[in-house]
């Protein structure tokens, strides 16, 4: 992964209109219920954007879920995934 790589997928997420977060979530197993409560404004699939890995295990989404929580703008990676899958 380059500077160049990483620019590309924040271009790709800024021409969707998508603005920086103030909270990072990543659900973990049991977690996926706390994207009820989420106004969510943007649901992006990990393989649409640029240079990012895809889970790989069918029972992760795979998504990342822009939107506010609790009064607070948020990121929630949906479908985690390990350094070991690339």
């Amino acid at each position: 992964m380059t500077l160049e790589n990483i620019q590309e997928s924040v271009d790709f997420l800024q021409s969707k209109g998508i603005k920086t977060p103030q909270i990072g979530i990543i659900l973990g197993t049991g977690l996926g219920q706390l994207v009820k409560e989420i106004s969510i404004t943007h649901e992006i699939e990990y393989t649409d954007i640029p240079n990012f890995v895809s889970a790989t295990l069918e029972s992760h989404a795979g998504k990342l879920i822009f939107g506010t929580l609790a009064g607070k703008d948020v990121v929630v990676m949906n479908g985690r995934f390990h350094v070991y899958e690339g």
